[in-house]
């Protein structure tokens, strides 16, 4: 399996045409899930797991990885479903989100598909587990879900929203007061995160769940007569959304004349080193990792003080 997550480099032609791939996979049971290639680092049979004392009930245990002690969640029971029986015979998806690795323990892997954005939609309310998921897809009239990772993490492993640096300072707090940001991201978790931030900045905040939902958003703008780049400070986009990525988001806006001048930072808990690349590429200002609430309030800032002459 790990065989097929060797070529990255052709995935980076899926950027900006709003495709993505996923790499299926099982937990207990025949319902199919899963996870954006690009967030995977490797995949392999259960590696000799050691129990850590006090540790998180999801947390099966620490597996050293290539040199590396990498935690192995088990992605049923984070996800309130049975844990998994007999561990050593599934598979771990090692990962990496927000600058760490993690691996989630699964029943069964079983391949990757190429998709399209406009085919991945936001789970159906009211199904129950639908709080851990962030999108649905149908393959072959089979159901795919698409777990909100960043859910379980935080759940597991809480980031701290503690905000320390000194860059906000009263000047600033006084022209934020009058600045408006626009967030985008499909994850509950992350939206919320990225507004307490803000608000704690003490801007107003606008937060929309995908793409789509803010490209329509900004043209309704304009056909009010209102100009996005003059009505916000900045739009704060994550890249994994469904109906349509921030990737596409950024391309497309910068192909609208009318929005071209409206300031983007990508905010994504993908791979930093492959987003550096694909930011110049679609035409966004800037990348930012998630979620670190001291760098995200740093990129505001001068942005304020850009903006202001401060």
């Amino acid at each position: 399996m790990a065989s097929v997550l060797d070529s990255v480099n052709q995935r980076t032609q899926l950027v900006g045409k709003n495709r993505l791939e996923l790499l299926l996979f099982r937990l207990n049971g025949k319902q199919l899930y899963g996870i954006n290639v690009f967030k995977v680092r490797e995949v392999l049979q259960c590696p000799k797991l050691t129990i850590m004392p006090r540790s998180d009930p999801i947390v099966r245990g620490v597996a050293s990885v290539r040199g590396r002690t990498i935690p192995v969640m088990d992605l049923a029971l984070a996800t309130s479903l049975k844990a998994l029986d007999n561990p050593e015979k599934g598979f771990v998806i090692i990962t990496e989100y927000n600058m760490k690795e993690q691996g989630f323990l699964v029943s069964a892997v079983e391949r990757i598909v190429n998709l399209n954005w406009e085919e991945i939609h936001p789970p159906p309310q009211g199904t129950g587990r639908d709080h851990y998921l962030t999108a649905v897809t149908r393959l072959d009239d089979e159901l795919v879900e698409v777990i909100d990772v960043e859910k379980v993490l935080s759940e597991v492993s809480p980031s701290s929203e503690e905000i320390l640096t000194d860059s906000l300072t009263e000047q600033v707090r006084i022209s934020a007061l009058s600045k408006k940001i626009l967030i985008v991201d499909d994850s509950s978790v992350a939206r919320k995160q990225v507004l307490r931030c803000l608000q704690a900045v003490g801007v107003e905040v606008v937060a929309l769940n995908d793409g789509r939902a803010a490209y329509e958003y900004l043209h309704q703008m304009l056909q009010e007569g209102k100009n996005p780049a003059d009505e916000f400070l900045m739009m704060i986009s994550d890249i994994e959304m469904p109906e349509m990525d921030g990737y596409t988001l950024t391309a497309q806006i910068r192909d609208e004349p009318r929005l071209k001048d409206l300031h983007i930072l990508l905010h994504t808990s993908l791979s930093g080193v492959f987003n550096k690349a694909m930011v110049a590429k679609v035409g966004a200002d800037d990348f930012l990792a998630k979620f670190r609430p001291d760098d995200l309030v740093d990129r505001v800032v001068e942005r304020i003080q850009a903006v202001d002459g401060l």
